[in-house]
């Protein structure tokens, strides 16, 4: 009596998609690489000459690494898979520049529940996108069926990013001080943060599409395809000519409140001026299903993706290179970006919580 055989395909893992996958990609992660990228002599690691960090006096890696959160269901609601992979490099690269450092190498993780070929091309096609927006090789990464412990059709993104940044340039926030001003970076939106809310707000039960096309039209085209913006392009020129920049938040998860105190000396704190910027429409379309103000600032970036403090007399400097910055963006084409920087607020001593608004929320 014979036994029938099983193999790996039939376990629910096709290793032959997985390398056909992997050909076809090559050349998106290829269109990445710098010059320092060693890509012929990689096996089963990604190689970078590093000599060209001879030119700095004290150089230091900084890393990064974060995902895209259930921005992801959106995407598979609606079939569209480019956006998120962006949104996945500009997490990881945001959190370097606050550091002041630029970004180098990024590597991606994928799993999935079963190998979709076109979906996951889609996937690395925003993720090289999203590099060649940061300035950054692709050096890598992994792309995981889990047959059984996900859904065929979910995914989920992870992301790792390495930059580097002379010691002497680091940005801390130690130098913040009374009177500094905080200038806000707008955003393309909402980026890729609060998503829970979102979906509990406008998806049927939290997981399926709405049945109003004016909601499915706003998801799909104010939340999923406005990825969350880059601003490598926008800053590197302020930090290459030694700007003065005190500190530097990514408005990511926890909005206002939570990511402007990261950065701040113990004892100072920020006051908002929540009226010297106008933030996106898709912020007011969900405060209108019963956020209320405080809420909307502990959640969402509210239009300010990035902060920057810095000293008062660099303010109009900073204001006229930042607008000239953000001109270089890929989103300075589209109408629905602001593409101004804002001075919004300013450093004060002694306040009753590190971030307080006038006139209040």
């Amino acid at each position: 009596m014979s036994e029938e055989s099983i193999n790996y395909r039939a376990a629910g893992v096709d290793t032959e998609k997985g390398r056909s996958f992997v050909r076809r990609i090559a050349d998106v992660v290829r269109s990445t690489h710098h010059s320092q990228v060693i890509a012929d002599r990689a096996g089963f690691g990604g190689l970078m000459d590093v000599s060209f960090l001879k030119s700095y006096r004290d150089p230091v890696l900084v890393t990064s690494t974060d995902g895209v959160g259930t921005k992801l269901r959106l995407a598979q609601l609606f079939n569209r898979h480019t956006t998120v992979g962006i949104d996945l490099v500009a997490m990881c690269t945001n959190d370097l520049l606050a550091s002041g450092a630029q970004p180098l190498q990024f590597l991606d993780y994928i799993a999935c529940g079963r190998l979709d070929e076109q979906r996951m091309y889609d996937i690395v096609s925003g993720i090289a996108e999203g590099c060649r927006r940061a300035g950054c090789s692709l050096m890598g990464g992994e792309t995981a069926e889990h047959p059984d412990t996900m859904e065929p059709d979910d995914y989920d993104l992870a992301g790792f990013a390495v930059g580097v940044v002379e010691r002497s340039a680091i940005i801390g926030g130690s130098a913040v001080a009374p009177g500094d001003r905080v200038i806000g970076l707008p955003s393309s939106g909402v980026h890729s943060n609060g998503m829970s809310l979102v979906r509990r707000l406008f998806l049927k039960d939290g997981l399926d599409l709405p049945e109003s096309p004016a909601d499915r039209k706003f998801l799909e085209h104010e939340v999923l395809l406005r990825p969350t913006v880059i601003y490598e392009r926008a800053l590197r020129p302020l930090l290459d000519k030694n700007l003065p920049i005190h500190a530097i938040a990514h408005i990511t998860g926890g909005g206002f409140y939570e990511n402007i105190p990261r950065v701040l000396p113990e004892g100072l704190g920020v006051r908002i001026d929540p009226k010297a910027w106008q933030a996106p429409r898709v912020f007011s379309e969900i405060a209108k299903r019963g956020v209320a103000a405080r809420e909307m600032f502990s959640v969402f970036n509210m239009g300010i993706g990035m902060i920057l403090i810095v000293p008062a007399e660099s303010v109009r400097v900073i204001l006229g290179a930042l607008d000239q910055g953000l001109k270089k963006l890929p989103e300075a084409s589209q109408t629905w970006f602001g593409g101004r920087a804002f001075e919004i607020g300013e450093v004060v001593a002694h306040p009753p919580e590190p971030v307080t608004f006038d006139p209040p929320l």
